[in-house]
């Protein structure tokens, strides 16, 4: 039956003034169904890991991305977030922190990579450091502000909001090392690494799990599907859609 015909039976009785209403739910509701069917070709996430292996053979060092669609709703902040994965598979993440004093002796007990004050902004400011993640102390801030223009465009530049601007240095490194950060590019498609391919896939799929719920996050007050499609990707594999992620 068409929608038409559903649409006239189910408003047979109704009001010529709620009808144009009660169409707009009609149209919705069974758009939203349309998108709730999995795409033919989505294969099961254990499957899609199985796939991306068997590209990789004799190359356990690749890694495994997950590329995620979101339809986020209108006005809603950009995508993006830090969680902590079961299975890091970057082991020499390079962390820097602007302190000084007994903050900086915390910082590098702690196991900080650069530690310093105005001479580590000048370094940062003549691109001599490279470096994955930033944290700053607030009494540093005023001064990293100066740099901010350097440090915004690669998602560097310490802020409050993102928990990169604290005095709790130590185990703010030690969160560092360990965290892996996810943001949406322009079309709201998050594209990030998870694992190596030389992992069990009962590890990937644990990353992946842990990621996803993170992304989730962002749709929770959300009315519609925030995530539209999944895909798990390799180096030399193809692009597999993910049914159950």
């Amino acid at each position: 039956m068409s929608l038409v015909s559903r649409f006239a039976l189910k408003t047979k009785s109704v009001g010529r003034a709620a009808r144009p209403i009660i169409a707009q739910c009609l149209i919705r509701s069974y758009a939203s169904k349309r998108q709730a069917k999995p795409h033919p070709n989505s294969v099961p996430l254990e499957q899609a890991i199985s796939i991306l292996k068997a590209y990789e053979v004799g190359q356990p060092k690749q890694t495994v991305e997950l590329h995620v669609h979101c339809s986020p709703e209108k006005g809603q902040p950009p995508i993006r977030g830090t969680c902590v994965l079961p299975h890091a598979y970057k082991l020499d993440i390079k962390v820097l922190v602007f302190a000084e004093g007994e903050k900086a002796k915390e910082a590098k007990a702690a196991g900080a990579d650069f530690v310093g004050g105005d001479e580590l902004i000048e370094m940062v400011r003549n691109d001599e450091v490279v470096f994955e993640k930033c944290l700053s102390t607030p009494e540093m801030l005023p001064k990293v502000a100066k740099i901010a223009r350097l440090l915004g465009p690669k998602g560097l530049m310490p802020t409050v909001n993102k928990g990169t601007v604290t005095s709790a240095v130590a185990e703010s490194v030690q969160f560092s090392k360990n965290s892996h950060d996810f943001r949406a590019d322009k079309a709201n498609i998050v594209h990030t690494g998870v694992a190596k391919v030389g992992f069990t896939p009962e590890d990937i799929a644990a990353n992946i799990k842990i990621v996803m719920n993170s992304i989730r996050e962002h749709g929770r007050f959300g009315k519609g599907k925030f995530i539209s499609r999944v895909f798990l990707s390799s180096t030399h594999g193809p692009g597999v859609q993910v049914a159950d992620a």
